[in-house]
């Protein structure tokens, strides 16, 4: 099969989305299929890819490609690209990765144009709570990962506490996280934190962390990604998924 699979992100920038586009395009090709990847992210190719990739292709260059593939496989969707595969007619598949509303709950008007397309699409969702939020049916099928890079490492001693890892955006709910440590804060219990990632709000949060007398337990280790980000985990005890939307804060045993 010929797959046009669409990442707004992909490599080399770092992050979730961009680990599962790149996983998915590889392992499309090595289950025998021919990939293609389009995206907006700028960069060079992927050394030894065994796809092709266009980055931020013209619609008569994005137009050939969907004519060429035999499926259009878009990781989260965005209307640039799903609106010419509806028109043409083209078997398309999106893979929800959040919820389409904002941080408040709150529905815009491009939220409501894509709540119409998905009509016409195969829905995947990465979770239930997300595929509750989408009428109509949709299957849940979690996430990727690459299991020869994250995976226990015996030889790396548990000498943390709490781990995040992510972009530093204002959804991830970061601060939150920040205050939530401040509430354990004690005379003999001072747990610490591993910040793991890069972004906007990295310097609101290195304000606030000695704002809340948490210089001593927060540590910003910036931006790691495969082996190095492994054995990072594997120092810790606990990985935090806080965020800003409703409902949503994660406590995950390590």
């Amino acid at each position: 099969m010929k797959i046009l699979l669409s990442s707004y992100l992909f490599h080399p920038s770092v992050g979730g989305i961009e680990s599962v586009s790149k996983i998915l395009a590889e392992e499309f090709v090595t289950a025998g299929n021919e990939v293609h990847v389009i995206t907006q992210t700028p960069g060079d190719e992927v050394r030894e890819a065994n796809y092709q990739a266009s980055r931020g292709p013209s619609i008569a260059k994005l137009i050939g490609l969907l004519r060429w593939s035999d499926l259009f496989f878009q990781n989260n969707i965005s209307l640039r690209s799903l609106l010419p595969a509806l028109v043409l007619r083209k078997p398309t598949l999106v893979v929800h990765q959040t919820w389409l509303k904002n941080t408040h709950g709150g529905v815009g008007w491009n939220n409501r144009i894509k709540r119409a397309a998905l009509r016409s699409v195969t829905n995947v969702a990465i979770s239930k709570a997300v595929a509750d939020s989408i009428s109509g049916h949709s299957f849940v099928i979690g996430n990727p990962y690459d299991e020869r890079v994250f995976r226990l490492i015996p030889s790396v001693t548990r000498d943390r506490d709490f781990v995040f890892v992510g972009r530093l955006v204002s959804d991830k709910g970061t601060d939150l996280l920040l205050h939530a440590l401040k509430l354990l804060q004690d005379d003999n219990l001072l747990p610490n934190l591993t910040i793991i990632g890069t972004g906007p709000e990295e310097q609101n949060l290195r304000r606030l962390a000695p704002e809340l007398a948490l210089d001593r337990q927060v540590t910003f280790a910036g931006q790691r990604s495969g082996a190095a980000l492994a054995e990072i985990l594997n120092r810790h005890r606990v990985l935090v998924v806080p965020s800003r939307w409703a409902d949503l804060f994660f406590i995950v045993s390590l």
